[in-house]
């Protein structure tokens, strides 16, 4: 098998993936936390509870934090059905190196056991509790990756809608903007993306929606009504099938005359930025250099 160096990578990758995949997701969901855990004896960052109305929250924070009064509200991913704070840790630690901000993020009641809306009433919970407790929205920057920047989008639209004040930025890491499975990168990315597969996010999906429709806002941010949302930025991989979740996102915003920015990285997979190497590192690092601060 003569394989290029790209290709190559893919298939680390995906080996690597595969040590946590299970048809179990209760063993799943473990496995991802004890990964995340690793984390907690790196003395760079300090990581602190707590609970709001019963949902579980992390504080992530770096030892050069230097504000007291902005946060990163971040929402995990892991299809709605796996992911926590913990297993985000491979990315929070990274936006609170580089931002020097506190991250917090939480552990939404996750599908098929709550499937939606369980996960947009936990994040407007966490969200209003920040507000009660003296945060303002504009100092407020709404994050998350895969299925949690499918929840930043429904979170920041159930504000608009509900004429509350909006966070300042949107960070979106491979959004998932579309679960009627109808982007043409499902095909076109199927054979070189090493973490996703159609049938994965048709199961998801099923899990999640449960008896609603696909194509609510709510559930597709991508048929939203996107003006006046706040600035939007979106990393995504070159080789993943929800590339198209992210192209389209973008081009929507545009077109609702919301400020975006993208960044399509070459040879990168599903949210590579959780890796622990120097191009997911470079990435965070580079998107906190263009933001205002």
């Amino acid at each position: 098998m003569n394989l290029n160096h790209n290709e190559k990578l893919m298939y680390i990758i995906k080996q690597l993936h595969g040590l946590l995949e299970t048809d179990d997701i209760s063993q799943q969901r473990k496995s991802q936390d004890r990964l995340g855990n690793i984390y907690a004896a790196n003395k760079n960052f300090s990581f602190s509870e707590l609970f709001v109305n019963n949902i579980h929250c992390e504080w992530t924070s770096y030892i050069h934090d230097s504000s007291d009064s902005s946060l990163i509200l971040y929402c995990h991913g892991g299809g709605y059905m796996t992911g926590s704070s913990l297993y985000a840790r491979g990315i929070t630690t990274k936006l609170a190196q580089y931002s020097k901000l506190p991250v917090l993020t939480f552990d939404y009641r996750l599908a098929p056991e709550h499937p939606y809306p369980a996960a947009l009433e936990d994040a407007l919970k966490v969200w209003n509790h920040l507000i009660s407790s003296g945060y303002h929205a504009k100092d407020i920057i709404i994050s998350g990756d895969s299925a949690g920047g499918n929840l930043a989008l429904a979170l920041t639209l159930y504000l608009k809608e509900h004429e509350q004040s909006l966070p300042k930025y949107l960070l979106l890491f491979s959004p998932w903007t579309n679960l009627c499975q109808e982007e043409q990168s499902y095909t076109d990315k199927s054979i070189v993306d090493p973490i996703l597969t159609r049938e994965y996010l048709y199961k998801a999906s099923s899990a999640y929606i449960a008896n609603e429709h696909a194509t609510s806002p709510y559930i597709s941010p991508i048929n939203a009504d996107l003006h006046d949302f706040p600035p939007v930025y979106i990393q995504v991989g070159e080789n993943e099938i929800l590339l198209n979740d992210s192209i389209k996102l973008h081009e929507k915003l545009l077109a609702c005359n919301v400020s975006s920015h993208i960044k399509i990285f070459p040879h990168m997979w599903h949210v590579f930025q959780l890796s622990p190497f120097k191009t997911a590192k470079d990435a965070i690092k580079t998107l906190f250099a263009s933001l205002d601060l």
